[in-house]
């Protein structure tokens, strides 16, 4: 899967910020582990392997970075920002 090219993202002021060129209507401001996620989606790239980059990176148990995933890939999915 991977970030839709027509969602364009940007940092300003410390706040992580994602717009689409189309179809969504709308700005997504992002939390640090959306930011994680969405950054992680500008390659190709799976669910699993975003656990593991987030589980090497943060003091937080798997379970908890599992369902923050997919909680967060849920969401993307819900507003057409992910290409599968």
């Amino acid at each position: 899967m991977k970030l839709k090219d027509t969602f364009i993202t940007y940092t300003a002021s410390g706040e992580h910020t994602m717009v689409a060129t189309e179809g969504f209507s709308g700005i997504v401001r992002s939390n640090k582990t959306a930011a994680f996620i969405i950054e992680a989606l500008k390659t190709p790239t799976t669910a699993e392997q975003i656990v593991d980059a987030m589980a090497a990176k943060y003091d937080a148990p798997r379970e908890t970075i599992e369902k923050d995933v997919a909680e967060v890939l849920a969401k993307l999915r819900g507003i057409g920002a992910i290409q599968e």
